[in-house]
């Protein structure tokens, strides 16, 4: 029976060579595939190489030297990031690919085949290759930082030791669809609120730069000198300013929210900004409430999953987006370096409400803190929820008035001098 020599991937991505007896090719490629190893160059002894296989090695890496290589051009504003949808996707099919008894390397290749996003797509070809020269998975991951994050990096890792990687891509998956769930949901209730304002901004615009001025010129035609009443010359007047400011108005909006992004991205900044957003009616008890599900729900994903403690709650701090929450973090891996209780700096630090205090403190003392952790972020999922079913109903009557108040205080002041101009043209007849 002829013998064939091989070059195969096991399942770690490891390369090996050897000899397997056949009666053909396809057979002998069956067989490897059957003993779990995935064959990536075959050649019957005697015609493709020596028996150690020195000259299929050779005959493989001229192949892909002989191959044409693509040719790039110049890219401007190339996109790295994937979208938070597409990489959930991508993490649910590689779990349940894995999960069936596909080799890694093997579930990469299906997916790099299928997926249709470019970025990811090139992403997935590159981890395959990667894997394919001996890297771990994780080790591979962490080689992309913009698109897999120290969370998603350290609980792959988790997983690669404790020999449960479908299991921790599973959980990462649910990870996502829930933070991508509650995201949205807080998003869409900014939503009503911008529109609303946008709507009330454009409408004063237009009626003091171009309604307003024909007005004015209407009164000073009809009434000459005669005062006009308080309120229609404090609209004429700041008519007056938008009309021969509007370059200063546009500079200082700019100057604004240019200044807030730059201080948004310094330390004492972001850590003033993130506590006036905490302080804020009715939108600070949403915030508060997300980033403490946020806490609860990455903690207990990444210590159930195996990460030890104390790199868990640094990957936390780190995935907090919020600094007054990731301070209070940060004391609790102090706390807990030195051998103490998660509890006391929570409770110190007073940036998480007293139930959640309350919640770890129970899990601490009966060995469920993972389990607790993600009970107290299903039901901040939940508060968050009615937070902003309430918000919104409070929303919604405070910007109609806002606008009929914008718009009314200008219609009553244009109306007040004509109802004077139509008084005295009826005295005269």
């Amino acid at each position: 029976m002829p013998r064939f020599t091989y070059i195969a991937l096991d399942s770690r991505g490891q390369e090996s060579t050897g000899l397997v007896e056949a009666a053909s090719t396809n057979e002998a490629i069956g067989q490897l595939r059957q003993a779990g190893y995935f064959p990536t160059n075959v050649y019957e002894e005697g015609k493709g190489g020596g028996r150690d296989g020195k000259a299929a090695k050779r005959a493989a890496k001229a192949a892909r030297v002989s191959q044409p290589r693509e040719r790039k051009g110049i890219v401007l504003f190339q996109r790295k990031k994937v979208k938070p949808k597409i990489l959930m996707i991508f993490t649910r099919q590689l779990a349940t690919l894995i999960d069936s008894g596909l080799p890694l390397l093997r579930s990469l290749n299906v997916l790099a085949k299928q997926e249709r996003d470019p970025v990811l797509k090139n992403t997935i070809n590159k981890l395959a290759d990667s894997v394919q020269g001996g890297s771990t998975f994780s080790e591979s991951l962490a080689q992309y930082p913009i698109i897999f994050n120290d969370l998603y990096v350290n609980m792959v890792k988790a997983g690669e030791v404790g020999g449960v990687l479908e299991l921790v891509l599973t959980r990462l998956a649910e990870f996502q669809e829930k933070a991508a769930k509650i995201k949205n949901k807080v998003a869409a209730a900014m939503v009503y609120p911008l529109i609303v304002m946008t709507m009330a901004v454009t409408i004063m615009g237009f009626l003091l730069v171009f309604i307003v001025p024909k007005f004015e010129a209407i009164f000073h035609d009809m009434l000459g000198d005669r005062p006009l009443p308080v309120i229609t010359t404090f609209v004429i007047t700041v008519s007056r300013f938008v009309q021969g400011h509007w370059l200063v108005i546009l500079v200082l909006i700019f100057a604004a929210v240019a200044g807030y992004k730059f201080a948004n991205r310094t330390p004492r900044g972001k850590s003033t900004i993130d506590g006036v957003k905490l302080r804020f009616p009715l939108f600070g008890d949403i915030i508060r409430k997300t980033a403490v599900s946020r806490f609860a729900r990455t903690l207990g994903t990444l210590v159930s999953s195996g990460v030890p403690i104390l790199q868990a709650l640094n990957i936390t701090r780190e995935t907090a987006g919020n600094m007054v929450i990731a301070r209070a973090i940060g004391q609790v891996h102090e706390s807990v370096k030195e051998g103490e209780s998660i509890v006391q700096p929570l409770e110190a630090s007073a940036a998480f409400p007293p139930m959640v205090v309350s919640m770890i403190d129970v899990g601490e003392e009966t060995g469920q803190l993972p389990e607790m952790l993600l009970k107290i972020a299903d039901v901040y999922d939940d508060e968050v929820d009615n937070s902003v079913a309430a918000m919104t109903a409070a929303l919604e009557p405070i910007m109609i008035v806002f606008l009929a108040v914008v718009v009314g205080t200008i219609v009553v002041a244009l109306f007040l001098p004509l109802i004077s101009i139509i008084q005295a043209l009826q005295q005269q007849t």
